[in-house]
């Protein structure tokens, strides 16, 4: 019979061998001041993978996520202000790399669609609501009574 205890222990180096993976993945970065990481933390999650495009750069695993994280780091490190970071990964990887890209001519379907597609669907809600009201009110008292008297009917057998 196996003993608990060496169960135990097992299942104790196994939580450790794993843990040590996960905690290998984490970065350890060091900043100069709290500033800094609270910068770097607001920057990537800011900027979309370009791997995943529906993930930014703080939850993405892929190379290149990591690989942008790591020059975002260094360009903090540097000095580099927001607006010097977000130009460089523009002028890299084009307004895809924004989750909110800057209002342009080639972006502004994107800012303006949603708005379209909300009064296209209003009008055709007024139209639709208004040609029923029209059906509604174009029949004659006869009309009324005799659709009345349709509707009161028991349904036949």
């Amino acid at each position: 019979m196996p003993c608990p205890s060496r169960n135990w222990l097992a299942a104790a180096l196994l939580w450790l061998a794993f843990t040590s993976f996960a905690l290998a993945a984490i970065e350890g970065l060091e900043f100069a001041n709290p500033q800094q990481e609270t910068r770097y933390r607001s920057m990537i999650s800011e900027l979309r993978c370009l791997v995943c495009q529906n993930q930014n750069l703080a939850d993405s695993n892929a190379d290149l996520a990591k690989d942008l994280r790591r020059k975002t780091y260094q360009m903090i490190r540097a000095g580099k202000s927001d607006v010097q970071i977000i130009d460089f990964m523009i002028t890299r990887y084009g307004d895809f790399v924004l989750y909110r890209p800057p209002l342009r001519p080639r972006t502004v379907l994107l800012w303006v669609g949603p708005l379209l597609f909300l009064l296209v669907a209003l009008a055709i809600f007024i139209s639709v609501v208004r040609a029923r009201r029209s059906i509604a009110a174009g029949l004659t008292t006869e009309e009324r009574a005799q659709a009345d008297s349709l509707l009161d009917q028991d349904p036949p057998q």
